[in-house]
């Protein structure tokens, strides 16, 4: 069994309970553990399995109490839940704590909506999971491939639902997913659409379109995927759902190009910030893509470098121009961006723009 307490300051490191039983007693076990200081009001626990490959049974849990043995403050919970909650499903289930005089937070039930190209075929032989980020903290990785739900398939895309109960998150920020193979295969994912179960809106839209390609000696790949849009009203809502019924016409006219971002050899040029692209052509406009995968650099639009992204979207004709900015996240976030090269290979053309500056 496996803890994480989220404080007013941040999270614990995973608390695993072995070798930490001080007292043990019929159906009950009390454990002694200490945790960061400076984590501050404690506000949501989570609970965890360490493992599923060497569970024989499902593990039971009944009460939850804790005390703070310097003050004597106290927090009990009934839960009786099972983990995990069903045979190979999520191992994770997290609650508020609630405080005497203290609002809580409330547990929230989030519907995961992946749009993607190949990965109910491929469901056997990969594993995913994904980890939601907010203003309240995150979800810790839940697994995507456990409970699909209000599945679709088309001729050339598909999407399913995933159901994550998780302490109320607040405003959404970005999803980490986590993919590995014990086999070669390749997944097609063109985004996410998250939102609460009882709430039309908001929805939070993750642009992903990438194809990752696994084989059973590679690592898990990890993919950090900014919030790319908000959908915040029915008009909205209404859009987003046309463009999707004509997704699948245009699938097989979409257009692949690469785009090179040269960032300034100068004192202070490079960004940790998150930053996004819009491409301008004669017959149409991309939609807005985030350029956070680079084919050189983990760490992209550092001083002097180079970083190379790929990209597919409709058919745009010869590119005019392009929108390149970022979202002044983190510290010291101001950017020199020497210019952008972007290669069209279905024309054989390459288009420069110059910004120095």
């Amino acid at each position: 069994l496996v803890m994480v307490f989220y404080g007013s300051n941040g999270k614990s490191n995973p608390v695993s309970m072995e070798n930490k039983v001080e007292h043990q007693a019929k159906n009950q076990i009390t454990y002694d553990i200490r945790l960061p200081s400076d984590l501050g009001m404690l506000y949501k626990v989570r609970f965890g399995l360490q493992s599923l490959e060497d569970s024989i049974s499902q593990l039971s849990l009944r009460h939850f109490k804790m005390q703070n043995t310097s003050t004597l403050d106290t927090f009990s919970l009934t839960i009786n839940k099972t983990l995990p909650l069903s045979l190979n499903g999520d191992r994770w289930i997290e609650f508020p704590v609630e405080w005497p005089l203290k609002e809580a937070l409330s547990v929230v039930t989030y519907h995961l909506t992946v749009f993607s190209r190949n990965i109910l075929s491929e469901r056997n032989l990969v594993h995913m999971t994904a980890c939601i980020y907010g203003t309240h903290g995150d979800t810790g990785d839940r697994s995507l491939l456990w409970s699909l739900q209000n599945v679709q398939q088309g001729e050339d895309n598909e999407s399913f639902l995933v159901i994550v109960d998780a302490v109320e998150l607040g405003e959404l920020d970005k999803v980490v997913l986590l993919i590995s193979s014990k086999t070669d295969c390749k997944l097609d994912i063109k985004k996410l659409y998250l939102k609460e179960a009882v709430k039309e809106h908001p929805i939070y839209v993750f642009e992903v379109n990438e194809a990752f390609s696994m084989d059973a000696n590679k690592p898990e790949i990890q993919r950090e995927i900014p919030v790319s849009f908000v959908i915040r009203g029915d008009k909205q809502k209404n859009d987003i759902d046309n463009n999707l019924y004509k997704e699948g016409s245009q699938a097989r006219n979409l257009t692949e190009y690469t785009i090179k971002v040269y960032t300034g050899d100068k004192r202070g040029a490079g960004t940790d910030a998150n930053v996004h692209i819009i491409l301008f052509g004669n017959e149409d406009k991309s939609e807005v893509f985030q350029l956070s995968q680079s084919l050189e650099h983990q760490d992209p639009f550092e001083r002097g470098k180079v970083d190379t992204f790929k990209i597919k979207t409709k058919k745009l004709g010869s590119l005019r121009s392009i929108e390149i900015g970022h979202d002044g996240k983190g510290f010291a976030s101001g950017w020199f961006l020497e210019k952008v090269e972007i290669t069209d290979a279905s024309i054989n053309s390459m288009y420069c723009f110059n910004c120095n500056r």
